[in-house]
């Protein structure tokens, strides 16, 4: 038996090394399109590729591996998928360039007849990215791989790439199947990796000296559909991790955000008063045809509570404009509805034909000028509100997680409700440090307040 563990353990170590070697001094790219959830994974392989010797190629360098992490959400997110891995193939000639994320995955043919591309993996692949990298080097074989998502399996990610905040992918996959929604096709049904495994991650991330952690996911509200645990108890064990002083929740459906969830977040040790919850639409009408899980009373009382219990609560809301059956009456009584909502910001997104939905069978069409013209109204809506929140809170003294900015000599950073904050820092010592700052108005283009310390 000691003979036996042994030899395991030399033919472990012979594989690494043969990885290492096969890999060490190669330079490498890595894009990705959509979610947070694709920037987690991303990073996570990136990670782990400079383990096994790889660095990221500098700027003007010919990259040996190119790495996309797709998203397909929209028609205009596949064009820009395309986009961007032709780009990378005419500046990196004779790289190795993996696709993978759910534009490989819903069009896994159309992406590898595109000159160039070397492997084509759909979701069920992701956790084997670097397996596969490793064996093109090694024997110099190409594939694609795109297999039906009923048995995917739940992929661990937790990585801060460039960003002072870690990312810990906590859910993957959905069951809505909303009428205008591929994600059921793109990443596969619900599932989870346990609680004593994201407790472990998070424990990890405080060792490295992370301070933040945004929980991100699909439907993360549907958090235990794998393990028989439920959302309520993950956060509560990740509240009790040592150093770790803040978490936000990066997305949850209003019908899975339950009071007991709020009650929590408003009483806990580091959940901040900041919520991510889509709407899509303030019609009932266009509700149904969406065949979401909610009313608009529903998340009317959703947002009241949230406002009861945590009155500085940043609340971003997600709407799509221009769906299938939305006639300009249901626009305008959305638009009346987002308008007396107390949410502090709206991200506008125009309803996008995706190929297999359901909405594709509602007869009335929008026009694409009508789909523009709606998303500048509610565009405007939400200029006029994150203006009121962020106005409300000059003046006030609140704590600013620093990190580097993209301006020299300026660090960035958020509060606790997530507003952002530019900081000229008295030494170089700060990044990464939760500083109280005073909020004394705008920056010259508006787009964060000026953080002076007491």
């Amino acid at each position: 038996m000691l003979f036996r563990t042994f030899f395991v353990t030399l033919a472990s170590i012979l594989v690494q090394m043969k990885e290492e070697k096969c890999l060490k001094g190669k330079r490498a790219v890595f894009f990705t399109l959509g979610c947070k959830l694709n920037f987690a994974e991303t990073a996570t392989v990136a990670s782990r590729l400079e383990e096994l010797g790889v660095c990221r190629a500098k700027k003007g360098e010919t990259a040996d591996i190119c790495f996309v992490n797709t998203c397909s959400v929209t028609e205009v997110a596949d064009h820009k998928c395309r986009q961007t891995i032709h780009r990378l193939i005419r500046q990196n000639p004779g790289a190795l360039v993996v696709v993978t994320g759910c534009y490989a995955q819903l069009k896994p043919i159309e992406v590898s007849q595109i000159e160039g591309v070397d492997m084509v993996l759909g979701t069920a692949q992701k956790g084997k990215v670097v397996e596969k990298i490793v064996h093109y080097f090694s024997e110099h074989t190409k594939e694609t791989e795109h297999t039906e998502l009923k048995e995917a399996s739940f992929v661990p990610s937790c990585s801060c790439g460039d960003r002072t905040r870690y990312f810990l992918k906590v859910q993957d996959g959905c069951d809505y199947f909303c009428t205008y929604c591929t994600i059921p096709f793109a990443r596969g049904r619900s599932r989870n990796g346990s609680i004593a495994s994201m407790v472990a991650q998070a424990e990890e991330v405080a060792r490295k000296g992370g301070k933040e952690i945004v929980l991100t996911g699909v439907n993360i509200g549907d958090f235990g559909r794998s393990t028989g645990e439920t959302f309520i108890n993950l956060i509560r064990a990740l509240d009790e991790v040592k150093g770790i002083e803040r978490y936000r929740i990066s997305s949850i459906e209003p019908n899975l955000l339950t009071d007991e969830v709020l009650e929590f977040c408003a009483n806990s040790r580091a959940f901040m008063p900041h919520f991510h919850v889509p709407l899509q639409s303030g019609s009932d009408e266009v509700l149904k045809l969406m065949h979401r899980r909610y009313d608009t009373a529903l998340f009317e009382q959703k947002m009241k509570r949230i406002k009861e219990l945590m009155p500085d609560a940043f609340i971003g809301v997600d709407v799509i404009v221009g769906m299938r059956g939305e006639t300009d009456e249901l626009f305008q009584q959305a638009l009346d509805f987002m308008n007396r909502m107390p949410v502090s910001q709206y991200h506008v997104f125009s309803y996008s034909e995706r190929p297999g939905t359901k909405a594709l069978n509602i007869p009335l069409k929008v026009r694409p000028e009508e789909k523009h013209c709606r998303s500048q109204q509610v565009m405007k809506v939400s200029d006029s509100h994150a203006r009121a929140f962020y106005n409300r809170y000059i003046g006030s003294t609140r704590p600013v997680l620093l990190e580097h900015g993209k301006r020299k000599g300026i660090l960035g950073g958020f509060t606790d409700n997530y507003i952002r904050v530019e900081y000229i820092p008295q030494n170089e010592d700060m990044d990464n440090s939760i500083v109280p700052l005073k909020l004394i108005g705008w920056n010259t283009d508006h787009t964060a307040l000026i953080g002076e310390t007491l």
